[in-house]
């Protein structure tokens, strides 16, 4: 099943893309609403993680040029203010398709969480704790 819009060739539904990977959903999240560059998106995730997960360069960098060849992100054309920037980053930005993906992906985690929640595995009150808690390092 294939779907197509103005801005892209014929792409997989973004059912077809999951489950993602960890390292991969988490990318996706710290690139919804602005461009980074890979430490940027490193520092982002150990952020709103609270420190528990930690991607590694090796990981990040692997993972991204996976994301460019599956069509979920992109690199920007343009950079920030090229004075205050070091000009050997890359800046990467979410595709629609990722995006996409992103959201699919999302309604399956949350559905395997309330299904864990309705066999009483969680209570509702643990749900953040779950979700920023659970891992270490990638």
């Amino acid at each position: 099943m294939t779907q197509t819009d103005a801005s892209e060739t014929a792409l997989p539904a973004p059912e077809d893309a999951l489950p993602l990977t960890p390292a991969t959903y988490h990318i996706l999240l710290a690139l919804v609403g602005q461009e980074r560059h890979g430490y940027s998106i490193m520092r982002e995730v150990e952020s709103y993680t609270e420190g528990k997960i930690r991607l590694g360069a090796t990981t990040l960098y692997r993972t991204i040029k996976q994301m460019l060849t599956a069509n979920l992100v992109e690199e920007a054309d343009e950079r920030p203010d090229p004075e205050l920037d070091d000009e050997r980053r890359r800046y990467y930005r979410i595709t629609s398709f990722g995006q996409r993906v992103l959201q699919a992906e999302t309604r399956r985690l949350a559905a395997l969480v309330a299904l864990a929640r309705e066999k009483g595995v969680i209570a509702a009150a643990d749900w953040r704790g779950l979700v920023l808690g659970g891992g270490g390092g990638l």
